[in-house]
């Protein structure tokens, strides 16, 4: 198994900043990808951002691009999410996510094994 503890939440104004942290432990060597989901109340888990757990090529949900980075520091097995220039609608909880299976999508809530609990982002206006 793989377990994920999320932490760096917390609220912040419209235009701010703030990144999130997500380390592993357990079989960590068994993760393909590593992904951040959000779900904001009321709505469903939404794609947020992924990359390969040892890094390169990340990918992005089109409403984060351009303001959310990914990264990963697999020394410290630890994944971040480096959020700018924050809008009141990227608030929700934020969740780190792994994927063991070497095959399938990254997108989908499904294709991912392991979560983190989440943690708060809160944006004011």
């Amino acid at each position: 198994q793989v377990q994920m503890v999320e932490s760096g939440g917390g609220l912040v104004q419209s235009g701010g900043s703030l990144r999130l942290s997500c380390e592993a432990s357990g079989r960590t060597f068994s993760a393909q990808i590593m992904a951040w989901f959000r779900q904001a109340p009321g709505k469903e888990r939404e794609f947020v951002a992924a990359i390969p757990w040892n890094g390169g090529i990340t990918h992005s949900g089109d409403s984060v691009k351009g303001r959310f980075t990914v990264s990963t520091d697999s020394a410290k097995n630890t994944v971040y999410l480096q959020m700018n220039r924050l809008k009141p609608e990227d608030t929700g909880v934020y969740y780190c996510a792994a994927k063991t299976r070497g095959w399938g999508g990254i997108y989908s809530v499904l294709d991912y094994d392991y979560w983190g609990q989440g943690t708060q982002v809160t944006v004011s206006t």
